[in-house]
């Protein structure tokens, strides 16, 4: 299976990118034909309008054809706010949400774990 994990922020500046240098189309069609796109740490910043036309292309191209996984802190009930304007929210929440398996976990990161087990660690002389 071909598959993709990548932070939704670099997929979209890349995307940009490819705008500028007409490889869009091309690019748009690889991400379709993954059998997997993982796009983390969704909504982790406020996103431009291009950018959220970005993700519907994306989205549209893979819906009911392949399996997209996001991850995000921000829970599903916010992201109509989070996406700002109403149109662009309903045409991405439409194609994500509705058709999902939304697992929300509980309890503290792994990071923050992580972080904590490291610090209890003493060094020793």
């Amino acid at each position: 299976m071909r598959a993709l994990c990548t932070r939704v922020t670099r997929l979209l500046h890349e995307l940009g990118i490819a705008r500028a240098d007409g490889s869009y189309a091309p690019t748009l069609a690889r991400l379709a034909k993954l059998d997997v796109l993982v796009l983390d740490d969704f909504l982790i910043g406020p996103l431009k309008n291009q950018e959220r036309r970005d993700l519907v292309e994306i989205l549209e191209d893979r819906y009911g054809k392949s399996s997209t996984v996001v991850t995000t802190q921000v829970p599903t009930k916010n992201w109509h706010e989070k996406l700002v304007e109403p149109t662009m929210a309903d045409a991405i929440c439409d194609r994500v949400i509705h058709n999902a398996h939304v697992i929300a976990l509980r309890g503290p990161s792994l990071r923050e774990k992580k972080g904590m087990l490291t610090d209890q660690i003493q060094p020793t002389a």
